[in-house]
């Protein structure tokens, strides 16, 4: 790291789930007032050149079991352009500090006594359910909610818990390790007639909605072979959704 006084400031934005319409007025000045933008994949990018009209755009975008610039360097690029004196936003998809590595490269910013702030972001965990009139608690039938992470497959202490708590769960970056889940969670004692959703690329123009139960799981992905990015409900709130989602669960046998 450059051996300097620090002269920039360093802003974390969430950019929310995709749709530009769901960005904050909050991201929207910091983008505006930035010398450079370093974004996810998943952040809302369209219109980032308007957005950001005189900054610096680089992006530091990660794929499922691919990430193309390790967290590391993305740590030392924030710090090396904020000591250079920039105005540094650091643009993630849903909300930074929502499995989005932000808590990360706050400490990075702090330890190098970077003025830094954040921005939250509207988060995919709620939104993308909310896209297809999925609520992720309601009345009388879920009062919790939890929210996972799906890159590694969960202990039977962790999923005896979930089973029991009776909430809704909502799993993200969770495609490759959901029939791990699912069998997880039957092995456990949730029933097999436990309805969950799958939604894919939210907020997209080809998003796409699968709904089955757990009994149905395994032939479900093989069927749809649902891919990244997506949000997984699992829950009895799933069948609170639209009456689409009804007739595919009446479809699945739920």
């Amino acid at each position: 790291m450059p051996d300097a006084v620090p002269s920039g400031t360093v802003t974390l934005v969430g950019g929310g789930p995709g749709d530009p319409d769901l960005m904050t007025v909050g991201a929207l000045k910091a983008l505006a007032a930035a010398d450079v933008v370093l974004y996810d994949r998943l952040a809302p990018r369209e219109q980032l050149e308007e957005w950001a009209p005189r900054a610096l755009l680089i992006d530091v975008g990660k794929t499922p079991g691919h990430h193309a610039v390790p967290q590391e360097e993305i740590n030392r690029l924030v710090v090396e352009h904020a000591i250079t004196g920039r105005a540094v936003v650091r643009l993630k998809g849903g909300d930074p500090f929502v499995f989005g590595r932000g808590g990360e490269e706050l400490a990075a910013c702090r330890e190098h006594g970077i003025p830094t702030r954040v921005v939250p972001g509207v988060t995919s965990a709620i939104a993308v359910p909310a896209s297809v009139g999925l609520p992720v608690t309601h009345r009388e039938v879920s009062r919790a909610f939890t929210v996972i992470s799906g890159h590694v497959p969960l202990t039977a202490d962790e999923l005896d818990a979930l089973v029991k708590l009776g909430g809704t769960i909502v799993v993200l970056m969770g495609i490759g390790t959901l029939p791990q889940l699912g069998a997880g969670l039957l092995r456990h004692g949730m029933p097999g007639t436990m309805p969950f959703a799958i939604i894919e690329r939210g907020f997209h123009a080809d998003q796409r909605t699968t709904v089955a139960t757990l009994g149905e799981l395994v032939r479900v992905l093989g069927e749809v072979q649902p891919r990244s990015p997506a949000v997984v409900v699992i829950g009895e709130v799933v069948r609170q959704a639209s009456v689409d989602l009804h007739s595919l669960l009446a479809e699945a046998g739920a």
